[in-house]
């Protein structure tokens, strides 16, 4: 049940607290540190897939686990992307910017809400090849906008990680009408 691929996920989730932690202060190396460890705890998402098919360690633990850790991870860090905790401060994300950040977290909320009512009519969502590139089009623009805190005179970081963004919302609308669209032919 511990196999190499679920700790890795595990490790996403054990994760968050440090990132939250460590974007409570705005601060220049704070992002810094903040961005080493989301590429580090990132690429675990890539290898925990991998390395379960190809060794044969695919489990029901990180079948459940690997997008739940995907979701609380993109919502922590989309969260503490959008406060400020400077009264003179902006936010990495602001402005219009907001609604991509607003429409990746609800798609997330409904995505798992409808595999929740799918579940006991056995109906299964299984992840889409375009779903994948939106988390990964997501892991990369967060990357950018942490990033984008460490280095708040390079204005091509922050428009690199607003622009993914931006991207990841759009294939967040398309991947979660897909799943809504399935989920509705199962409704009353």
């Amino acid at each position: 049940m511990l196999s190499l691929p679920n700790l890795l996920t595990l490790s996403r989730i054990f994760a968050v607290p440090i990132l939250v932690f460590l974007l409570w202060t705005p601060q220049p190396i704070d992002y810094l540190v903040t961005f080493i460890l989301y590429c580090l705890v990132g690429i675990t998402d890539y290898f925990d897939g991998y390395l379960a098919r190809a060794h044969g360690q695919i489990s029901r633990l990180g079948q459940f686990l690997d997008p739940i850790a995907d979701k609380i991870m993109v919502a922590a860090v989309i969260l503490m992307l959008i406060s400020s905790r400077q009264p003179d401060a902006q936010p990495i994300i602001h402005g219009i910017h907001l609604l991509p950040a607003g429409i990746i977290l609800l798609r997330e909320i409904i995505v798992s809400g409808l595999r929740e009512f799918l579940a006991p009519l056995h109906v299964s969502m299984p992840v889409s090849k375009l779903a994948k590139w939106k988390t990964t089009l997501q892991l990369v623009a967060l990357g950018a906008l942490i990033l984008a805190g460490a280095t708040p005179d390079v204005w091509w970081v922050h428009a690199t990680g607003l622009v993914s963004l931006w991207a990841a919302a759009i294939l967040t609308g398309i991947t979660g009408w897909d799943y809504l669209r399935i989920g509705l032919k199962h409704m009353d």
